[in-house]
């Protein structure tokens, strides 16, 4: 195995180079435990934690490594390093973070491609899929949409889907798959890119560990059933981990997300509804809100069946949590700015006295 079967490029090297870290390994993040890492280079993987001045300078939670990231490593012990710098990010998928108000999580980095996958069975979801898709297309990464258990279903009711789903997520490839019977996994195969990078995205219980398993045809992976008392996904993924893949594609498995909170997505937004946006042009007011205005081009499409009612009621929806998010990390800037000027003033006053 080299560094480029792992992803690396001559952009990385140019910077590792520019940066003065020719004396340091290279290795990339594939897997976290509470700010203890495990970095993979082509010889060994690393027990690794971050070096004390990056832990001072970061500002907040995103500045330390996440999986995906290429680190610059020095070597302390046969299987320990530490690590002394974190390469820039080609791509970052994340969310809102979960009881964190203004706050960003990262799912993962320097990703190529985002399977979404949804199952076809309990609780279908089109709405889910474009908030995945809104996340991808935030983050520049290219989204494939993955039907999973559709041997719970028969061919009608597949192809009724796959239609429903094309109507919402127009140009966005879709492959149906069984994890049981591995149909579809010839053409699942087809798209996996030797050194290209693909994260799983979905909700507990959709076969996310499953399909996994099934690429890299052994149990690496624990799985589970769904809850019979919740009819709800078991969470089985505990955390993020990075693998490669025989045929070099390379893989970043996911905990599953109930909650898929959206942050300062406004790029997102506009490409997943583009035509929510292209249509908005035409709306009376420039600051339309698509709501109560008159002379809405928007709703006038809706009420005339050209945009799907529910796909319109989500749109809304995000944009009102977009705005509430970028809302409250204002008021977070203010708070800290705020409390930076009494800090400096409660120096400069004591200062004064001695």
């Amino acid at each position: 195995m080299t560094l480029e079967d792992l992803g690396y490029n001559l952009e990385l090297e140019k910077y590792r180079k520019n940066h003065n870290l020719d004396s340091f390994g290279v290795g990339r993040v594939t897997s976290e435990h509470k700010e203890r890492y495990i970095v993979k280079t082509p010889e060994q993987e690393y027990d690794s934690e971050i070096i004390g001045n990056l832990r001072f300078t970061a500002n907040n939670r995103s500045d330390f490594p996440a999986v995906g990231d290429w680190v610059a490593i020095s070597e302390y012990d046969n299987n320990k390093a530490l690590i002394q710098s974190v390469f820039p990010r080609k791509t970052i998928i994340e969310r809102q973070a979960v009881g964190k108000h203004g706050e960003k999580q990262i799912i993962a980095t320097n990703i190529d491609y985002a399977f979404i996958i949804q199952a076809v069975d309990r609780d279908f979801n089109i709405n889910r899929i474009e908030r995945y898709l809104t996340i991808c297309n935030t983050s520049k990464v290219n989204p494939i949409i993955i039907l999973n258990k559709i041997d719970l279903i028969n061919d009608n009711e597949l192809s009724e889907l796959v239609s429903k789903v094309q109507e919402r997520a127009k140009q966005v490839p879709i492959i149906p798959i069984s994890n049981t019977s591995k149909k579809g996994f010839e053409k699942l195969e087809e798209t996996l890119e030797k050194s290209k990078t693909y994260c799983l995205l979905g909700s507990s219980g959709v076969g996310k560990s499953t399909l996994l398993n099934n690429l890299l045809e052994k149990q690496l992976m624990k799985t589970n059933t769904i809850s019979s008392s919740t009819n709800k996904g078991r969470h089985v993924t505990s955390h993020r981990e990075l693998i490669v893949l025989e045929n070099g594609g390379i893989l970043i498995d996911n905990p599953g997300m109930r909650e898929v909170g959206i942050a300062d997505s406004n790029d997102g937004l506009e490409i997943t509804f583009s035509k929510i946006i292209e249509l908005s042009k035409d709306c009376k007011f420039k600051d339309c809100t698509h709501t109560t205005e008159i002379n809405c081009a928007v709703l006038s499409a809706v009420e005339k069946g050209e945009i799907d009612k529910s796909s319109f009621e989500n749109f809304i929806k995000m944009v009102r949590e977009k705005e509430h998010f970028e809302s409250t990390v204002a008021e977070k800037r203010k708070k800290e700015k705020d409390f930076g000027k009494m800090v400096k003033n409660y120096k400069k006053s004591n200062y004064k006295k001695y």
